[in-house]
């Protein structure tokens, strides 16, 4: 029996119902925030990051990657981003006004590639490099270690450096490539991609 075919629902595999599931939480999360449930909000935004770790894990085990795939897993990362920071600015105020500028100085480059994304693919980018992977990882750790306990300077700091050079790797990877791909591992790889070459 194919697992892949039982691992299927309405065309869509186990891994992307993960990333639907990002999508679909940010409403209640958003909730949550509105009512002041810091901790329970915490917990929830937790699942949220646990279950991308989920689906990428799922996609490359059962072999069942695809280029929809990449795309839904970039959409909930994303959205579970955004909600993470509106988690952040709410319940962390003075943290987030203290720190304003250096959090723009990382911010602002990241919505100047979306925008250029937006621009030359019509869409956002799922390169799922090295970097973005290790930048995302450590942007929800210190988003949760701040609202489960206090936020930590050094790993603000590591964050926001790792956060800066992932995005300048991001934006010259839309560069090097004339089409929207999925899965580049780094600008090194990309070197000896053939997909550059596609016209």
């Amino acid at each position: 029996m194919d697992t892949k075919k039982i691992l299927t629902f309405k065309n869509y595999n186990i891994a992307d119902w993960f990333s639907f599931y990002r999508i679909l939480a940010a409403p209640f999360l958003l909730l949550l925030i509105w009512f002041d449930a810091q901790l329970i909000f915490t917990w929830f935004l937790l699942i949220s990051y646990l279950t991308d770790a989920i689906d990428g894990y799922l996609a490359r085990k059962l072999k069942i990657t695809s280029a929809r795939g990449s795309q839904l897993d970039s959409i909930g990362d994303q959205i579970t981003l955004i909600i993470g920071l509106i988690g952040l600015f709410y319940f962390e105020n003075e943290f987030v006004k203290t720190n304003l500028t250096l959090i723009l100085i990382a911010f602002i480059p990241y919505i100047i590639q979306m925008i250029i994304a937006f621009y030359k693919y019509g869409k956002a980018t799922s390169f799922h490099t090295y970097l973005a992977k290790t930048s995302a990882i450590l942007q929800s750790v210190f988003i949760l270690w701040s609202l489960f306990f206090n936020p930590e300077y050094s790993l603000f700091y590591i964050m926001i450096v790792i956060g800066i050079l992932e995005t300048i790797e991001e934006i010259s990877l839309v560069f090097m490539y004339k089409n929207w791909v999925s899965d580049v591992k780094s600008i090194f790889w990309a070197l000896k991609d053939e997909r550059r070459k596609q016209k």
